[in-house]
This record gives structure tokens, sequence and C-alpha cells, in this order.
């Protein structure tokens, strides 16, 4: 076999073999569900879902229906001391970038203060939490991927107000592959 026909046909394979892995993803989505294309979309600065998910006001800006699963997009709009307490996520990752105040985050057990420019990166599989601090409210970009945690976010949301019921919110993350640690 010469070198054109070798690369031909080894191509073909390789290209085949991982095709089936392509449709066994963490996220149990469907062939149909992974071959959705993304929907361009423009998001005006005050356009969005509004959430309040246990005192986390986050606009949501995109969900996995307009990125073909890919990636949900919200900002969380957070008065001083509210945050999210130690948890882990084992579907998604994060990304966190502040854009007004003081956000400290913990990843893996490092705390850090972020300040507007600021990114974090939180894998899946690691613990994270962050608070805001400081006595302005705070203005994140919040990323997750891939898409999928919008559902529990909306859940979440429908929890009666006033203090929040802590175990029904940890088993209604629980279903989303969220534990708090």
């Amino acid at each position: 076999m010469d070198r054109k026909q070798f690369i031909k046909a080894s191509g073909m394979g390789i290209g085949m073999s991982l095709i089936p892995g392509l449709f066994h993803s963490q996220t149990n989505l469907s062939k149909t569900e992974l071959l959705n294309k993304a929907i361009p979309k423009i998001i005006k600065n005050k356009d969005g879902h509004i959430l309040n998910v246990i005192g986390d006001i986050q606009t949501h800006k995109l969900s996995g229906s307009d990125t073909g699963n890919q990636i949900v997009e919200w900002v969380d709009n957070v008065e001083p001391g509210v945050g999210i307490p130690p948890h882990i996520h084992t579907l998604e990752d994060e990304i966190f970038r502040v854009i007004k105040g003081q956000v400290e985050i913990m990843i893996d057990g490092n705390k850090f203060i972020l300040e507007a420019g600021d990114v974090a990166f939180a894998p899946k599989n690691v613990p994270h939490a962050w608070k805001v601090v400081g006595t302005e409210k705070a203005k994140m970009i919040t990323s997750a991927f891939p898409a999928g945690i919008e559902h529990m976010f909306k859940t979440l949301s429908e929890l009666p107000p006033g203090p929040p019921d802590f175990e029904k919110a940890t088993n209604i993350c629980a279903k989303y592959g969220i534990t708090f640690v």
C-alpha cells in the first residue's frame, strides 16, 4: 500500500472508530440532541431570563437549546454575603468571570479573591464554592459546559421564598450530579 492509500484508509478507520464514542457522552444526550446546531443569537445586556436561585439572582443569556447543548451562560447579580457553599459537579465544568465587585472563590481547597476582569475555571469533579465579599453587589458571568444545569436552576428557583430548605435543595442538585461537601 502506498502512502496516499495508507493515509486515506487509516484516516477513514480512525474517523469511524471515533464517531461511536461521540454518541456516548457523559451528558446522556441523544444522537439528535448532539447533532442539533447552535442557533446564532444576540443577547443585549438588559435581555435574558431572570431566576432567583436561593438568593443568587441569575439572568440566563444562553441555554442548551440555543447552543446545541454545548454551553449555558448566565449573569449573577449578587448582594454581599451571598454565595454557594462547597460543592462538586460531576457533569459540567464552570468558568466564572467577575465584571463588578469582589468574589471569593474556593477551588480544590484554595481560596482567591476575584475582582473585575478576573476569571476562574472549576473543572468537574473538583470541589468549589464562591461568595460575594466586600460592600458592593457583584456581577459575574458564569458559563457551564456542557449545558443542562439550567434545568436545575429553574427547579431551584421554584422553591418557596424565605430561608431555603437545604435538604430539598440538596436533593434537587443531586438529580443533576451535584453534591455538597
